[in-house]
């Protein structure tokens, strides 16, 4: 009985002296050593809690007690001073700091669009008043609707996994934005003229190419077309978007959805057609692919190919962007610098 005592009275004497020590303290990390030397792997409350696995059962329970009565009130101690020297702290640097309100305010800086986006609202905004309607479709697609339909072979080499972002065998990060115009065709008959923009994905990366980029996507059905129409259209575009006059080419290409199939040039507005890297040092610079819809899209979504033609055209809009606004490296766009978005407030 007289060793329960002893016992009793030296964890009370703990308690006292943490209690003496812990408001005594002038700074955070004064608290910290005594939280240490309280609970830390040798602390003074830590040995009792250990200490109990060697004292008598008919002792532990009261001992114990007391113990876990010790820890909490050192651990309340603890926490009540940190927040009476958090007060503290703040008093003094509230009388430090002085606040006139009279002084003019710091001020915002004003955003604005990003040039991505501003070249995107500049294409849809063209094609509308051509009497193109806005359409969206899904980034993540099926192999059917981004292939199959789109009469891409099983063995194109679009297919490959160094090409393109698969989930499993079925599903995928959308290559391009045609997949649109094959869900459109599925649920409206021609005439149709639709526009669809949106990200698309592809395993590439360099000053002109990355791993997820934007497309803008054309698709014009109904009777009595032709190629004509489709340059006529593109050579406008292309005029009325930069404004000027500009060299713009077609050359003979190969889609497996078109045909025939044309890419089109114009002349590098980076280096004025004299040759740089951004053109390869060839002086022009493909910015779009076109071309007439093959026969087997139409069967494929019930539409009568020997009624209705199809004219179909994509184009990456960071490519028309770099052209614009004079950038000669395509990732400055995703870097996010903002002394380089600055520019186009």
């Amino acid at each position: 009985m007289v060793k329960l005592n002893l016992q009793l009275q030296e964890i009370n004497d703990i308690v006292a002296a943490a209690k003496d020590a812990i408001f005594a303290a002038k700074q955070s990390s004064i608290l910290n050593i005594l939280r240490i030397k309280y609970f830390g792997k040798k602390g003074v409350i830590t040995y009792r809690l250990k200490e109990l696995n060697n004292i008598s059962a008919e002792q532990r329970p009261v001992i114990g007690k007391l113990v876990n009565w010790a820890k909490k009130e050192i651990t309340h101690f603890i926490e009540e001073r940190e927040r009476l020297l958090a007060e503290c702290e703040i008093n003094t640097a509230s009388q430090r700091e002085t606040l006139d309100v009279s002084l003019p305010g710091r001020g915002e800086n004003i955003g604005g669009l990003h040039p991505v986006t501003r070249t995107l609202k500049r294409i849809e905004c063209y094609f509308q008043k051509m009497g193109f309607s806005i359409t969206e479709g899904p980034e993540i697609e099926d192999g059917v609707h981004n292939f199959d339909a789109l009469n891409i072979s099983e063995y194109h080499p679009a297919r490959a996994m160094h090409d393109t972002f698969y989930f499993n065998s079925k599903l995928l990060l959308r290559t391009h934005t045609s997949p649109v115009q094959i869900r459109v065709m599925e649920k409206k008959k021609p005439p149709l003229r639709i526009i669809t923009a949106g990200r698309v994905y592809r395993r590439d990366s360099d000053t002109t190419h990355t791993p997820m980029f934007h497309q803008v996507e054309g698709l014009m059905v109904d009777e009595h077309l032709s190629f004509t129409d489709l340059k006529g259209i593109l050579i406008d575009f292309l005029k009325a978007f930069f404004e000027c006059s500009l060299g713009i080419r077609f050359r003979p290409s190969y889609f497996p959805f078109t045909e025939p199939s044309a890419e089109v040039d114009i002349k590098c507005e980076i280096c004025k057609g004299e040759g740089c890297c951004v053109c390869s040092y060839t002086g022009w610079l493909e910015v779009l692919g076109c071309g007439m819809v093959h026969p087997n899209i139409f069967s494929y979504v019930n539409v009568d190919s020997e009624k209705y033609l199809g004219l179909a055209f994509g184009m990456g809009i960071e490519r028309l962007a770099m052209l614009r606004y004079g950038v000669n490296d395509l990732r400055l766009f995703f870097d996010n610098n903002l002394d380089f978005l600055r520019q186009f407030n």
